[in-house]
């Protein structure tokens, strides 16, 4: 199936490279990117957010939407598909950042931009902290694109991923907050 995507998507990421980079966005989207190496910025955020108590399950669903989504893109699928970055299967592309791990698909940088921005989207109380966190999804998405670190179809994958983890999250809270005191002991 890749095969098919190879020729379109790899035009995709050349044109980019070429008729947007520059050095002002090129500052920008590789410092970005970086925040999210590892989840960083959105553990970081999500861990900011429990300290406060009307933010707390917006902070605790994101936690457990990242772990979600890590586990099966990260630990699973990476893995599973084994599709090769781009600059080792696209001519001419020159990334803007170096990556150790050399599977692609689906990208883990967008599913924890994604877990975390769809939890914070349906959780946060206030409007503009809604529409920050799906935006700096997105920008997070765009900025994998940009650096050519992967395709465009592993960015989408991405945030389906990503997206699916949060409502399972959140799901699993409601769950939990369901339950009465008492009950979870009784079936044990």
């Amino acid at each position: 199936m890749f095969d098919l995507l190879l020729r379109p998507e790899g035009t995709i990421l050349l044109w980019v490279q070429e008729f947007l980079r520059t050095p002002a966005l090129t500052a920008f989207f590789t410092w970005f990117t970086r925040l999210g190496d590892a989840g960083l910025l959105w553990l970081t955020l999500s861990a900011a957010l429990l300290i406060f108590r009307p933010t707390r399950r917006s902070g605790a669903c994101a936690l457990l939407a990242l772990l979600l989504g890590m586990l099966a893109t990260n630990a699973a699928l990476k893995h599973l598909i084994a599709r090769p970055r781009p600059w080792l299967m696209v001519e001419g592309l020159l990334p803007l950042v170096a990556e150790r791990d050399p599977n692609s698909f689906p990208s883990g940088h967008t599913t924890a931009a994604f877990a975390a921005g769809v939890v914070w989207l349906k959780t946060l109380p206030w409007a503009w902290g809604r529409a920050t966190a799906l935006g700096a999804a997105v920008v997070m998405g765009l900025s994998r694109l940009y650096v050519g670190v992967h395709y465009p179809s592993d960015v989408l994958a991405g945030a389906l991923i990503g997206t699916l983890a949060a409502l399972a999250a959140l799901a699993l809270w409601n769950l939990g907050a369901d339950t009465p005191p008492g009950n979870a002991q009784a079936s044990a």
